[in-house]
């Protein structure tokens, strides 16, 4: 399963990003690295509870994140 981010900067300067494949799966931050972030750990949290309640099967997986700078 891949998720895929948007992330754009509202007219009050916060960061929005979204997860596309989760509806309703939003998050903001004070940056766009913050908001992306958030967006991610909520994809994560809502990906563990579907598997928890049976709503999802399970399945195989790969996570890969940037190394850091």
């Amino acid at each position: 399963m891949n998720f895929t981010l948007e992330c754009e900067q509202e007219d009050d300067g916060r960061w929005l990003a979204e997860v596309l494949e989760l509806p309703g799966a939003l998050a903001y931050g004070g940056s766009k690295d913050s908001a992306m972030a958030k967006a991610e750990a909520l994809a994560l949290r809502v990906l563990a509870e579907r598997l928890e309640h049976g709503e999802v099967k399970p399945l195989a997986i790969s996570i890969s994140l940037p190394a850091a700078a």
